[in-house]
């Protein structure tokens, strides 16, 4: 299980490798940390980061590289940090990822390959590609280092009562539950077409769900990870679900009220803030801004609540 102090170490390895992104109040009360200004466009490069060079630490990096399955984010910040790094990266991404991010990965030097229609045909075929290479296999959300680096934007969150993190498989807020559980509620905002820590609190495991959503490019995980199942149960994270078109009018406000392009994803954690009682002090993680802001305009915008 992966606590603070596992959180901490990952900060200090991956510290010259990423950004520490900007938190800023929004309105008295209200907090925005625009994770989406990291490298690659999301979280994901922490983990990715923190992956490869405690492998290469441990001398278990080896020369056939790195890969990973991904909706999308997880592949862009493997493939940035092989990049950084100098090592060999191979990505696995559905056949219906977004063009924007299978052009983001060639341009990051990775070798592509579009395997199935949702992210865990491509999970499975980058499991036969890895025993075949002899690659490191990078998870997208559900390995201790990849939880530990993800956890560290946990550590450069402002003082808060709740936080809000948008979940897939939940690394992400697996790992800023373990950082900072202890002193804010975390609350896990999921989309109602993909439910997982949601359908796994509610059956006292991880279990399959189908996947239906706007945000399923990046919040498209089948099933919640152990990792994230196990912190989330310790740290007491709460899950809400939201709609697609809540996520949509999300998106669609967060643009025209402050100027901040976001994916569907990364959208889900601010469509949940209504549904918090008695939020307090809170801090809505914007988690990617891997997005053609082309389609903002192609959603309808409803009255904003």
């Amino acid at each position: 299980m992966v606590d603070r102090t596992d959180i901490e170490a990952a900060a200090a390895r991956i510290g010259g490798y990423v950004r520490r992104t900007p938190s800023y109040e929004v309105r008295p009360g209200l907090w925005f940390k625009l994770e989406l200004l990291q490298h690659s466009g999301s979280f994901k490069a922490r983990g990715a980061f923190n992956r490869i060079l405690a492998a290469a630490e441990a001398g278990r990096l080896p020369d056939a590289g790195v890969v990973v399955a991904s909706g999308g984010n997880a592949g862009l910040g493997v493939a940035y940090a092989a990049a950084r790094l100098g090592v060999r990266a191979e990505v696995f991404v559905p056949v219906g990822a977004p063009p924007t991010k299978v052009a983001k990965l060639r341009e990051y030097g990775a070798q592509v390959h579009q395997a199935g229609r949702e992210y865990a045909e491509a999970s499975a075929a980058s499991a036969v590609r890895a025993a075949q290479t002899g690659a490191l296999c990078v998870h997208a959300y559900d390995q201790p280092e990849i939880v530990a680096g993800q956890g560290t934007v946990g550590l450069e969150l402002p003082p808060a009562d709740t936080v809000l993190v948008a979940v897939g498989g939940g690394g992400l807020v697996a790992g800023i539950a373990a950082a900072v559980g202890d002193r804010a509620r975390v609350v896990a905002v999921e989309p109602a077409g993909a439910p997982t820590l949601h359908a796994a609190l509610a059956a006292g495991a991880p279990v399959d769900v189908p996947v239906d959503s706007v945000a399923g490019d990046s919040l498209g995980a089948r099933r919640a990870g152990e990792i994230a199942f196990g912190l989330a149960v310790r740290h007491g994270v709460q899950s809400r679900l939201v709609s697609d078109e809540a996520i949509v009018e999300a998106r669609r406000r967060l643009w025209h009220e402050h100027r901040i392009a976001v994916e569907h994803g990364a959208a889900a954690a601010f469509a949940g803030l209504d549904l918090i009682d008695d939020p307090g002090t809170v801090v809505v993680v914007l988690c990617g801004g891997n997005t053609d802001p082309a389609t903002l305009y192609a959603e309808p915008l409803h009255a904003a609540g």
